[in-house]
């Protein structure tokens, strides 16, 4: 059968929303970092469950790949289609379908974005607090266990999600989970598809959990003189058991790269930012304590903003600070790392890295959730420079290579896609294989999203 046959097929189902438009397929084959636009055969638009089970099962006759698409906004190309095949947009089914406020529970279709669901939130009380930085899809941010600026507290994306409905590559429509808290029974697939990057099944349904809303909030940002400075005070910090809802790293290369783009006049050091959630008293209590423990590291230009307002400048700084960093070296390619060690070992990995990008010549600037480990150096580079692209490549293998080393992983949040795929058999051994088997199980036909996350030929 063709894929021209394939195609009648889904024409049939969905009509106008199956597309074959050349402008779509070219929206549907890029990535937010340095990965070659790789272009669908098709673009599909579903707005049910029925629909989606209708696609795989066209999908499955004709031996087609299928790509989850969300938002694009995955790092290491896991929305790509390397082998061509149908893309499976989600931004039809983006809405909140139930919200259950007693038991802070909400269910959505994957395709709503994290900041769509906070504003149908907000008469609640509740909100949902996964903060990966991009507004990205729901459904996206479970499928790669996407974390961010806010999991110090909340947790990541495998920590909020109780339960999901997920459509198979055969077209089964299975439940995993359920309102409960907490279940005895049976393996745990929720968890199993979450972080599963769609190589497993496709995502239409999620139940989340969700939050109260803090009766006070306060963030603040400080500058030290050097880095160790800065990571010894996030390390004090956790070990002092503070409850942070954020805390942030920006090297000094960051912070000039952030006040060219935001207009902002920080002194070009090492800066820390934090945030606390709680009530007035207890987080009065938070910012004094972590004040004594900047002042013991030595921390300086101590600011605290406690106005929405204030508070959202400073975090929309942070969020665009990746695209603040690419105009440090106009026309680069960036190459975006994410290593994420022990607590215990973070300042030497940070100080580590900071010298092998310094003598690797790259421009480099670091940042990072250093609350839980994670940090990010963002590479930027000449593509066209054959030289140069090897550099790169090296850097960010010796980066890997030293979290592996310290105990951590290739990927604190970007999840695996098809750039970490040759540092799966070093972190996992033998339990890669066990991956790849627990595909085979629920894909024989390896449609679900292939040369993604498992080793080649599962």
């Amino acid at each position: 059968m063709t894929r021209s046959t394939a195609f009648d097929d889904l024409t049939t189902v969905l009509g106008q929303r199956a597309t074959r438009s050349k402008s779509e397929l070219d929206q549907h084959a890029r990535s937010e970092t340095h990965f070659p636009p790789m272009p669908p055969d098709v673009v599909v638009y579903p707005e049910t469950t029925a629909e989606v089970a209708a696609i795989l099962r066209i999908c499955a006759t004709h031996g087609l790949p299928v790509i989850g698409y969300g938002t694009g906004t995955s790092l290491e190309g896991q929305a790509q289609a390397p082998h061509g095949g149908v893309c499976v947009d989600f931004r039809l089914m983006n809405r909140v379908l139930q919200v259950n406020a007693a038991d802070m529970d909400v269910v959505v279709q994957p395709g709503i974005t994290r900041e769509a669901l906070n504003a149908e939130l907000r008469a609640t009380g509740l909100f949902f607090p996964v903060d990966p930085g991009a507004n990205a899809s729901i459904g996206g941010m479970a499928s790669t266990r996407a974390s961010g600026t806010t999991a110090v507290r909340y947790g990541t994306m495998r920590d909020n999600v109780l339960a999901l409905e997920v459509v198979l590559a055969d077209g089964r429509i299975i439940r995993t989970g359920t309102r409960a808290r907490k279940t005895a029974a049976g393996y745990d697939l929720t968890a199993l598809f979450v972080g599963s990057e769609g190589t497993l099944g496709l995502i239409t349904e999620l139940t989340l959990r969700l939050h109260g809303q803090p009766e006070a909030t306060a963030a603040a940002v400080c500058g030290f003189a050097d880095m160790g400075d800065a990571v010894a005070a996030v390390i004090d910090t956790i070990q002092m058991g503070l409850p942070m809802a954020r805390i942030e790293f920006i090297d000094a290369a960051s912070v000039t790269a952030v006040n060219g783009w935001s207009g902002t006049a920080f002194p070009q050091t090492p800066h820390l930012m934090v945030e606390f959630h709680g009530s007035d008293a207890g987080v009065r209590e938070q910012v004094e304590s972590f004040a004594a423990i900047v002042a013991e590291h030595g921390g300086t230009g101590f600011d605290w903003a406690t106005q929405p307002e204030d508070r959202r400048a400073l975090w929309a700084m942070r969020h665009n600070a990746y695209y603040a960093i690419k105009t440090l070296r106009p026309g680069a390619v960036a190459l975006v790392t994410d290593i994420c060690v022990p607590i215990a070992r973070l300042a030497e990995a940070v100080s580590e890295t900071q010298a092998d990008i310094a003598a690797s010549g790259i421009p480099g600037p670091i940042l990072g959730h250093v609350g839980d480990g994670n940090f990010h150096a963002i590479l930027l580079y000449d593509a066209a420079d054959p030289a140069e692209v090897a550099r790169v490549h090296d850097l960010s293998h010796r980066m890997v290579g030293r979290a592996l080393a310290m105990g951590g992983t290739a990927t604190g949040e970007h999840g695996i896609g098809i750039g970490k795929l040759d540092y799966m058999e070093a972190e996992h051994g033998a339990a890669w294989d066990v991956m790849g088997s627990l595909k085979q199980a629920l894909d024989p036909g390896n449609i679900m999203n292939p040369g993604k996350m498992l080793r080649q030929g599962n």
